[in-house]
């Protein structure tokens, strides 16, 4: 996409090229994951963290009927660390790793690399096509993915709507400015009804045909899809829309192509989306609860065994930032959408 001077975009078309631009965008000329990076996500914080998603998802298999072939996809893994820790648990669980057709989904040449590195594992796939898997049962892990897709926003002014655009005077300039939108077309588009009861919206396209796409392949193959990301479950919609530069807060519209761009989830909108395809249901908890739940805090005290004391407080500090509500513990939320007869509920 070509900036243009004096030109008009959607928020979301704006959002897509400062992230995925080929040529200027953020995930595809940077790694930002890391201690080096703008953000450390859950599984560069400790190894805790994978381990869980790990056992989460053999006990998940098993719920399936364990398949004797399966996929497990990683939807946008970052720099591979989760993927990479995961694997060295199946390890334990020859029949599991055996049934698994492993694969991650990212569109990133650079964060492709960056995994490739990370991740040396003779049967892992990458792909950019969901419609590219095989008809198995499947499993999909989501963590910090849809948060970093291009989002849409639209706010009611008396009775009418506007579009959130972008109007950029050249390629480093840029202010938001509001286009009247006819609500009941976007709606149509997408064949769901959201603006009952809001005054604001923020919702990714893209997301949702991710969304549709994967309800549909669960439905067709059995399977489901784990969800963790930052967010909040309350009906009404609120703009969560910010950016990271440089490891710090910074505005939107400023440092195009240079930082990381998201927004917190509104769970309360996926699940009334979900509830659009019968035969799935939900799962919802926290991140705090989920992962206590699995055990985590057990696994923090094997692993502390014989360590020096800096060693078990590096552990447990870690451990903190994953679970406490005042960190990532409340702020993470956890959702599994999955067919409505099974009744698979561990970790919630």
């Amino acid at each position: 996409m070509i900036l243009k001077k004096d030109h008009k975009i959607p928020l979301d078309k704006f959002i897509n090229y400062c992230l995925y631009d080929k040529k200027k965008g953020y995930y595809m000329n940077n790694n930002p994951f890391g201690a080096n990076g703008d953000f450390i996500t859950a599984p560069n914080i400790s190894r805790l963290f994978s381990e869980m998603i790990a056992i989460w998802t053999i006990s998940f298999w098993e719920s399936l009927g364990s398949p004797k072939k399966f996929n497990l996809i990683e939807l946008g893994p970052g720099n591979g660390e989760m993927m990479k820790v995961m694997i060295e648990s199946f390890k334990r669980f020859p029949k599991f790793i055996k049934s698994c057709n492993f694969h991650i989904f990212e569109k990133s040449p650079k964060l492709i690399k960056e995994q490739k590195k990370n991740i040396k594992f003779k049967n892992m796939k990458w792909i950019t096509n969901l419609n590219k898997l095989d008809k198995s049962p499947s499993i999909f892990l989501a963590n910090e993915f849809f948060d970093a897709i291009p989002i849409k926003q639209f706010l009611k002014s008396k009775s009418s709507w506007f579009e959130k655009f972008v109007y950029l005077s050249n390629d480093k300039k840029a202010k938001f400015i509001n286009k009247k939108v006819n609500i009941k077309k976007v709606e149509k588009k997408i064949n769901f009804k959201f603006s009952d009861k809001q005054n604001f919206i923020e919702y990714s396209p893209l997301g949702l045909k991710y969304l549709k796409d994967i309800f549909g392949f669960i439905k067709r193959n059995n399977g489901g899809l784990l969800v963790i990301d930052y967010g909040y479950f309350d009906e009404k919609m609120q703009n969560t829309l910010q950016a990271v530069y440089k490891q710090k807060y910074s505005r939107v519209l400023e440092n195009i192509g240079m930082s990381d761009i998201t927004y917190n989830i509104n769970y309360h909108f996926i699940k009334r989306f979900v509830e659009n395809f019968k035969e799935l249901n939900v799962n919802f908890t926290s991140q705090e609860k989920f992962l206590t739940n699995l055990g985590i805090k057990q696994r923090a005290e094997i692993i502390s065994k014989n360590k020096t004391f800096s060693e078990k407080s590096d552990i447990f500090y870690r451990l903190k930032r994953l679970i406490d509500k005042k960190e990532m513990g409340d702020l993470f939320k956890v959702m599994l959408i999955k067919k409505s007869k099974n009744n698979y509920e561990i970790g919630f």
